[in-house]
């Protein structure tokens, strides 16, 4: 700091003295500096970026300013090298009056992470003020009758600046009538004054002409002054005197216009116009209480005509006179001082200093929201401020430097609960009743990626029927992210695998953003009866969140399928089967036998079994069992049948529409005598087809030892496998071929395709075994419906034997011990 050169050597040294002193503290967390009243624009005034612990590189990343409530731009720093220095001109008088001490309090805040500074700046007081008198010439009017000792009482000058530059001493220039009284207990009990030394004589000097000189203590003394203009009044002996030169009176603040301040007395010793007493202010009054009290020049009373702050003035002295009516009027002069008593007017002042919004939903406890600054005009007990927050919120106020609090978070947040607080802060004082402020803080919290999409539920089922439109949505996923913005957007996606020997991908595929699953080609009952796959579903958060629903897709059946006719025994060359029948036979005799299958499932599969009529309207002597198949006579034989009867008997099975397959059967009618040759044919068949079915049992045998040894093998790999990795996905097994198996008892349906695959989660592939009641009664001939029984179960025996096995030759010798029975 650099002072002009017209500054005495003294003054540097001062000088110097107070750079020394400009030193930091960190006594509650503030930094003090100290600075001279008018130094010059860059004027050093301390490192206050080293003093704060921060580097220069961080200032400017880290938004570092300066902000002072009310002070503009006196100080400024330096980004580049972190100096404080003055920005502007620096006026203590006018920034702190009268008051003896004066500090800039800054305020420097830097984020990433938030942090305020408190740096006080004293402002140190130089002579820069010299004494001020209430005018330039004070007229007295002084009757010549005054006697000796006689005390005139005068207004004496004022410095704006404090201490030793403030501590006036007094000169009069030099006169044989006048001295001068400096009063040293204090000028408001005994003002300064002149002293009559020497009787007046106006005849003689009817004016006198004075000078009143006032010079300060600064160094350089600084000086000023004031023309006193004495007149010599003739006789009027007795001036009006009061009951004491001082009243002291306290005041409330804010009281109502009129209010009755204090009413004065002075007494005269004249009588008549001499002893008649006006009241008045003195002519050195100022303006401001001129506004704010008035006196009745009678009665003597002062009334409050204006608005009594204690924020704006403590104390007001006024000065009153009281002149006599006499020709040559005398005053007797007193002073009132009123002290303004402080009311609890003020409420609290709420300022939000800085925000660090919004505020993460993952904030850790103690992370800073806000800075908050309480203030309150009034004093004392009336100017204490406490602060407390909307109660029940994730959040509190920390006390942090007088009056600054920290809002801060108190515990865990969650967005998904609540997304936005509306916070409600209030400030009250110690009043009674106490005054208080709110203000409200809206703190918005961000989310973060900590919900994962979520379905509705693990698992769905959809049925699809077969022979669906390639690209024909079948189902719609949707599952439904907490979170926000860019973490809550979903997109779906299979989790591909393989189903059989193709992809999943190329069954069926989901819509990225809607969710849609969409069949790429026709499903075929017979070929895959259950599709089952997983859709995941991620958000778009970093990183990505994701969770996963199960399908099962049931295709359900159609009858696309027409019933198939097994090959026959015998054939004749025109593809009919041919039976002979003696015609000795009796009624209700099984001639023959039309065995058919359809690759169709359930009520699709339930075949039926119809004779055609002949052609004429001729009534066959035969008739077919509806559900078996089974060509049985009607009534006994006769000659007059036709040798050779050609039978046509419709399959059907009970789907909608209901399909047909068309069965030709031949019987030759042969006499009886050729019946035993027939019977030999046949039984030499019987006993080739016996043999052939112990042939296949051997081999079944083989097989069934095979494949259980090959499950045993199975199921120890498989329980290994469990205990050291995780569940697979699903299982695809190898379908099995139909089986229909009829007997007298009623027909038995094992309806499932050759190659079909069934997928699903876990467990064995499934089957379609349906069992119907006969609908023919039991023949006459039991022997051969006892037969028939047995081969019915043996067929039926063969069918769940090939159901537990899914091996190739397995399912191949079960279609050839169909075959032979």
């Amino acid at each position: 700091m650099v002072y002009p050169q017209r500054r005495s050597t003294g003054d540097r040294r001062l000088l110097l003295s107070l750079l020394f002193l400009a030193a930091w503290e960190t006594g509650s967390g503030q930094v003090h500096y100290s600075v001279p009243e008018e130094a010059k624009h860059g004027t050093f005034v301390g490192r206050i970026a080293q003093d704060l612990g921060l580097e220069l590189a961080e200032l400017v990343p880290r938004l570092f300013r300066v902000t002072s409530k009310g002070r503009g731009d006196l100080l400024e720093v330096n980004l580049q090298n972190g100096i404080l220095f003055v920005n502007s001109r620096i006026d203590r008088e006018e920034l702190c009056g009268r008051s003896a001490e004066c500090s800039i309090h800054l305020e420097v805040i830097v984020e990433r992470p938030l942090r305020v500074f408190h740096v006080e700046v004293e402002v140190k007081d130089i002579n820069d003020n010299p004494p001020v008198f209430p005018g330039i010439q004070k007229n007295l009017f002084i009757a010549e009758s005054r006697p000796l000792d006689f005390r005139f009482p005068l207004e004496g000058a004022s410095d704006a600046d404090i201490g030793e530059n403030a501590l006036l001493t007094y000169r009069l220039s030099s006169n044989e009538y006048f001295s001068l009284e400096v009063p040293t207990d204090g000028v408001q009990v005994k003002p300064l004054g002149l002293v009559l030394r020497k009787p007046l004589d106006r005849e003689e000097a009817p004016e006198i002409f004075l000078v009143l000189t006032a010079t300060d203590g600064g160094k350089p003394e600084l000086t000023g002054t004031v023309q006193l203009h004495i007149t010599v009044l003739d006789a009027n002996d007795n001036a009006p005197a009061f009951d004491s030169t001082l009243y002291a009176v306290k005041l409330p603040e804010n009281v109502p216009n009129g209010t009755l301040v204090i009413k004065l007395n002075a007494s005269d010793l004249d009588e008549g116009l001499n002893g008649d007493i006006i009241y008045s202010f003195s002519n050195d009054v100022s303006p401001e209480v001129k506004s704010k009290f008035c006196i009745d020049p009678v009665s003597g009373e002062i009334l409050a005509i204006g608005h009594i702050d204690f924020e704006e003035t403590k104390t007001y002295n006024i000065r009153i006179e009281a002149s006599d009516r006499g020709y040559l009027p005398l005053t007797g002069h007193c002073t009132v001082l009123v002290e303004v008593v402080d009311a609890n007017d003020n409420a609290p002042e709420l300022t939000i200093t800085s925000l660090s919004l919004p505020v993460s939903e993952d904030a850790q406890p103690g992370t800073v929201i806000t800075l908050i600054n309480v203030s309150d005009r009034d004093s004392e007990a009336y100017g204490q401020v406490t602060c407390s927050l909307t109660p029940h919120v994730p959040f509190k106020l920390v006390s942090t430097f007088k009056n600054y609090y920290s809002l801060v978070v108190d515990s865990s947040l969650d967005r998904e609960k609540v997304s936005d607080y509306k916070l409600v802060v209030t400030a009250r004082d110690g009043g009674s009743p106490s005054l208080s402020t709110t203000v409200s803080v809206s703190v918005e919290v961000a989310d973060v990626n900590d919900n994962a999409p979520a379905f509705a539920q693990p698992e769905y089922t959809v049925f699809v029927k077969e022979n669906n439109p390639p690209g024909c949505h079948i189902f719609t996923v949707s599952a439904r992210d907490s979170d926000a913005q860019e973490n809550a957007l979903v997109s779906y996606s299979l989790v591909e695998r393989r189903v059989g020997e193709r992809a999943l991908s190329s069954y069926v595929s989901v819509h990225a953003e809607s969710g849609k699953v969409y069949a790429l080609q026709p499903l075929d009952h017979e070929e895959l009866e259950l599709l089952q796959f997983q859709v995941s579903a991620r958000d778009a958060g970093v990183p990505p969140l994701g969770s996963n629903v199960t399908l099962q897709v049931f295709v359900l059946d159609e009858n696309d399928n027409a019933p198939a006719l097994l090959p026959p025994g015998v054939r004749d060359p025109g593809g009919a089967v041919g039976e002979l029948v003696s015609r000795s036979v009796g009624a209700g005799h099984v001639v023959a036998k039309v065995r058919a299958v359809d690759a169709d499932s359930g009520y699709n599969a339930w075949l039926s079994y119809e004779l055609q009529p002949a052609a004429g309207g001729t009534r066959s002597p035969f008739r077919v069992g509806l559900y078996t198949g089974e060509i049985s006579t009607t009534r006994a034989l006769d000659e007059a049948d036709a040798p050779r009867q050609r039978l046509l008997v419709l399959v059907k099975d009970h789907g909608e529409p209901a399909l047909v397959a068309t069965a030709t059967v031949l019987l030759s009618l042969v006499d009886s005598g050729q019946a035993p040759k027939a019977f030999s044919r046949a039984s030499a068949g019987s006993s080739r087809a016996e043999a052939a079915l112990v042939d296949v049992n051997v081999y079944l045998i083989i097989a069934i030892c095979a494949v259980s040894s090959l499950l045993v093998l199975t199921l120890l790999l498989y329980t290994a496998l469990r205990c050291s990795a995780p569940p697979t996905e699903g299982a695809c097994g190898l379908g099995k071929p139909t089986l229909v198996c009829s007997s007298a008892v009623g027909s038995w349906s094992y309806s499932q395709q050759r190659r079909q695959r069934v997928c699903s989660g876990e467990g064995p592939p499934k089957t379609d075994l349906m069992a119907f009641s006969p609908s023919l009664p039991q023949g006459p001939n039991s022997a051969d419906n006892s037969r028939m029984m047995s081969l019915s179960t043996k067929k039926f025996c063969l069918a769940k034997i090939q159901t537990s096995s899914s091996s190739p030759v397995s399912v191949s010798k079960g279609r050839a011990m169909a075959e032979a029975a």
